[in-house]
């Protein structure tokens, strides 16, 4: 609902979505390299390996408190307020921490498909990994464009998590 009026507002659509996305990955990116800095003094002064659990839970944290953090307080990260969205309950309320973890868990479950796709699907042509790349594509880009058959525009993200993304009006000058 605006806090103006009792008017809802529209849900948004894939395409700004996806603007928010891009320009959050880029922030995240930063925020990696940054994490990654830190880092160093606890291996040595060295890059840790690629493979280092301790590393990569770290990693896999910091990016979840990125979008929880935002999410949970005024539900817009900062590619989400440049794009005018915002993640809400139904009832216009910022969505709780257990509600951004199971966001962020359906997020990384598209994005696992989408790397088991993009790496199955350079198999052998008709071979079982391709088939199986196809398939996780196929799930990927479902769950990417459901937003686009879902009558409320909700992505599986928004149904899991029990939330929506909304279009924030313009501000008036």
């Amino acid at each position: 609902m605006n806090s103006e009026s009792n008017i809802p507002l529209p849900a948004a659509g894939l395409f700004r979505r996806l603007g928010a996305l891009t320009y959050d990955a880029l922030l995240l990116m930063a925020v990696i390299v940054i994490a990654g800095f830190i880092a160093l003094p606890f291996t040595g002064g060295e890059a840790p390996s690629p493979g280092n659990p301790f590393y990569q839970t770290y990693l896999f944290v910091l990016c979840y408190v990125f979008f929880a953090w935002f999410w949970t307080r005024g539900g817009q990260t900062l590619g989400m307020r440049a794009w005018r969205l915002r993640v809400q309950n139904d009832d216009g309320s910022a969505i709780s921490w257990s509600q951004s973890l199971l966001r962020f868990m359906a997020g990384i479950a598209s994005c696992i498909l989408l790397g088991i796709g993009i790496y199955f699907i350079k198999s052998e042509p008709m071979s079982v990994r391709y088939l199986q790349g196809i398939a996780a594509l196929v799930i990927f880009t479902l769950s990417s464009l459901w937003i686009l058959v879902d009558k409320n525009k909700r992505s599986w993200h928004d149904h899991f998590s029990s939330c929506n993304v909304i279009e924030l009006p313009k501000l008036k000058k």
